[in-house]
């Protein structure tokens, strides 16, 4: 079986191949990654050399090229994962997320429907989606599969039109698809322009922790191992023309979970307690910040057991581990101009 993964060589992908790779050496994983700021070969050193892995730079706006890639490697499923998928990176520039997430979508959709030709068997177009299509929670409830799309910022509104184009490509053309909606993801290799990781490298730093409005907003956490397990239940046993919501049981504030993390951080990095809280800098919150998300994960729970490994506090601490012991890493991914965007966003609110 020749698998496409897109964005194999980002956060989420990274996992995802890796995991591919390793336990099913009959399959060939061809990993598309555009190399854009979040995307790291690094994160896949220890498989570059599998005989069964190709990597493949490009880019999913480029309709001929992902044409003549399906051509070429006549794929038998794509797991599509690449996109832009910072908020804050929408609000200012909105139009580089319709063209990768939404014509991106469309142009895999549309090679996979003429290479597959409507022989459909054994052939799958699966899509990672997040549950910020959903919009946002009062303090009570969870986001279910049926659950109204309502976005709220760009990129939300970007996720969601991708959904429904491939929900469209399944109704019109019967084009054999499954989409999941995840939660929050944390853990090994995240680019530090997401929460976590980047506390993480502030309070390694002595930097200030930049907190949106009071720090109330509610989110749920997945640990990235856990999705890539997730994500290769759905490809093997999920149901066509199904959707998933992949979520870890569990919620946070921004503000407890900042704490929590100053607290572990604190420990390892042998400082006094309450010395990395006192870094806390609450900032002008952004515009369209959805208060609350949590996820109902019942339905992939109940269909394929799947469940989550660790509790947040566990894979938080694994999260900690990882980076205190990558620092390299780190300091590789936050050079140049991610230094420039980190004070566009951070530094000038």
């Amino acid at each position: 079986m020749n698998i496409l993964v897109t964005g194999g060589a980002g956060f989420i992908g990274s996992h995802v191949v890796r995991r591919l790779v390793t336990n099913y050496p009959n399959y060939h994983i061809y990993n598309l990654d555009a190399l854009t700021y979040a995307g790291n070969l690094e994160n896949l050193k220890d498989i570059e050399s599998f005989p069964n892995y190709t990597f493949i730079k490009g880019d999913i706006t480029d309709a001929v090229f992902i044409d003549s890639l399906f051509v070429k490697h006549k794929f038998d499923a794509v797991i599509h994962l690449a996109a832009e998928s910072h908020v804050d990176r929408s609000i200012y520039d909105p139009m580089a997320f319709v063209k990768t997430n939404v014509l991106g979508t469309v142009h895999l959709l549309n090679a996979a429907k003429s290479t597959w030709e409507t022989e459909y068997t054994g052939k799958r177009f699966y899509h990672i989606s997040t549950d910020e299509v959903y919009g946002t929670l009062g303090d009570t409830g969870l986001f279910t599969e049926t659950t109204a799309y309502e976005p709220s910022s760009p990129y939300s509104a970007s996720k969601a039109s991708s959904d429904h184009f491939v929900r469209a490509y399944g109704e019109t053309y019967g084009l054999p698809y499954v989409i999941s909606n995840c939660s929050n993801n944390y853990g090994p290799n995240q680019f530090p322009e997401k929460l976590i990781p980047l506390f993480l490298n502030n309070i390694i730093k002595n930097k200030p922790l930049p907190v949106y409005g009071d720090g109330n907003y509610t989110r749920d956490w997945l640990y990235v191992l856990d999705h890539a397990l997730a994500i290769d239940l759905v490809l093997h046993k999920g149901k066509n023309a199904e959707t998933y919501n992949i979520g870890g049981f569990n919620e946070w504030k921004n503000l407890d979970l900042v704490k929590l993390l100053c607290k572990q951080m604190d420990k390892r990095l042998g400082r006094a307690v309450g010395e990395s809280e006192n870094l806390i800098n609450y900032v002008k919150d952004r515009p369209g910040h959805d208060l609350r998300y949590a996820i109902d994960a019942s339905k992939i729970r109940n269909e394929l057991g799947w469940e989550p490994s660790v509790t947040f506090e566990e894979g938080l601490s694994k999260t900690i581990d990882w980076y205190l012991d990558h620092e390299e890493w780190l300091k590789n991914v936050t050079s140049g101009k991610y230094q420039k965007y980190y004070k566009k966003q951070y530094l000038n609110s």
